[in-house]
């Protein structure tokens, strides 16, 4: 019987099947981070037990954790509690902790493909919605809550409904200054934020198959902000070529064994999605966005939406979002001037991302009035910034590196954009508040975080390429 890739991991890894349909789901590997687990290691405390399989879990600190003087203690008292908290549960049941300064921390999403914890055919999940990254190596992978944390830790089981399935192929060549961030916000604003709803995506076509295995974990990273479950990229020579010789991935003859079955997923030719979405690289431009959801974007060269061309039961929505950002319908969003860049996070941290930021602002420098946060989605990535000389060209354009973490993603940790401010952001949320209360965070790729870096405005990155 034919079968997506989506099924054939699936399948495998189907327990039990309950009397109303829930899925009991086995579970390759869990990742915890300070957030979300504390609930759920008091709850095993209180009940005695300890987690049923301690060598499938990893914990990593990363939201709440600064990215300057990491060798001194936490100043912020809920972030260090947090941070303490992971250290001292990990500790307690045994279980792999990468704490601050260790040389495998970071944003849990960047370690975990990094270093080879992450492969393809895993069923993988985390307290954190854009778990749904690690589907990029062709595994399925999905955020969970804390009861769901919990359970995982006890029994690494699940009890999951199946969700239903979706491919969106891509095929075409993308054009010049096109980054991966540029194709996912594309998808976003063609789908809509809830036009996955209740799908597992897999991407596939032509300018999938010739992405880079980082841009793909952009890619997948981003699923969750069109309300799919999660997204997935079939395993190919990319992927193997990736995950050769990281530091948990198979050696020797087992290595041969394990690329000899994921060449195996793959979604047969004649096998059945319950949807299909199909878009062509060459409509696909720099985007940026100009509202408070990943789905309000638009080409860097178009212009905001008009009231009239919505439906009108979304306008007072629209108008509010924005009149947040201090934006009017139908303007352009080329020449808007910029108070913040932020380079980093789960979408945009890794060392392609910075050497695309450097390519661009090599020779150039930084514009006045603007602050430029570069945050390395961990210390992996920040040594090979440094081993690349990365950071001697953006030294000598002015730009400064901080240390890893989720950093200005998010407003759980010292680096929030005040109230009022422009952020371009190579993260993954622009909704009101995300990187500080009050902050106006425009979402973008690392092509047009340099160049709005070195002109202070939004600037098409092609013009400087």
């Amino acid at each position: 019987m034919s079968k997506t890739l989506f099924e054939k991991i699936w399948d495998k890894h189907v327990v039990d099947t309950l009397s109303d349909g829930t899925i009991q789901l086995y579970i390759d590997r869990l990742y915890c981070h300070e957030v979300t687990s504390p609930q759920a290691f008091a709850g095993l405390r209180a009940r005695g037990l300890r987690p049923f399989r301690p060598g499938q879990i990893t914990c990593v600190p990363d939201h709440n954790i600064p990215t300057r003087n990491q060798d001194k203690p936490i100043e912020d008292p809920v972030s260090r509690k947090q941070v303490d908290t992971l250290e001292e549960n990990a500790r307690h049941f045994g279980l792999a902790y990468y704490g601050l300064r260790h040389p495998k921390n970071g944003i849990i999403h960047v370690v975990g493909p990094e270093t080879g914890l992450t492969r393809p055919g895993m069923t993988i999940v985390c307290g954190d919605s854009h778990t749904s990254t690690h589907g990029a190596m062709g595994a399925i992978a999905f955020g969970i809550g804390t009861s769901e944390v919990e359970m995982t830790l006890a029994t690494q089981c699940i009890l999951q409904r199946k969700p239903k399935t979706m491919r969106i192929t891509i095929d075409g060549v993308r054009g010049p200054g096109v980054t991966a961030k540029d194709i996912a916000l594309y998808i976003i604003r063609e789908m809509t934020t809830g036009g996955a709803t209740g799908y597992f995506v897999e991407y596939a076509g032509e300018a999938i198959r010739h992405t880079t295995l980082e841009e793909r974990l952009t890619i997948c990273n981003l699923s969750i902000e069109m309300g799919a479950r999660g997204g997935m990229i079939a395993p190919d020579e990319v992927t193997f070529a990736y995950l050769k010789d990281r530091e948990f991935a198979p050696r020797g003859e087992e290595w041969e064994r394990k690329v000899s079955e994921w060449r195996r997923l793959y979604s047969d030719p004649d096998a059945t999605f319950d949807k299909e979405i199909a878009f062509r690289a060459e409509d696909i431009e720099p985007m940026v966005t100009y509202g408070t959801n990943p789905g309000m974007g638009i080409g860097i060269r178009e212009r905001i939406p008009s009231l009239e061309s919505l439906p009108e039961a979304g306008r007072i929505s629209f108008q509010k979002s924005l009149d947040y950002m201090g934006f009017k319908a139908g303007e352009p969003l080329l020449g808007k001037r910029v108070d913040y860049v932020f380079l980093g996070s789960c979408t945009n941290g890794r060392v392609e991302d910075f050497r695309a930021f450097a390519a661009l602002v090599r020779g150039k420098k930084k514009a006045e009035g603007v602050t430029a946060w570069l945050v390395p989605g961990s210390w992996q990535v920040e040594r090979a910034i440094r081993a690349e000389g990365i950071d001697r060209v953006l030294a000598e354009a002015g730009f400064a590196l901080r240390q890893p973490g989720c950093s200005a993603c998010l407003a759980m940790n010292e680096d929030k954009i005040p109230a009022g401010k422009y952020a371009v952001s190579t993260s993954n949320r622009n909704f009101e508040g995300r990187q500080g209360p009050g902050a106006r965070t425009i979402l973008a790729g690392p092509l047009v975080a340099a160049a709005a870096a070195v002109t202070g405005r939004i600037t098409d990155p092609r013009e400087l390429m």
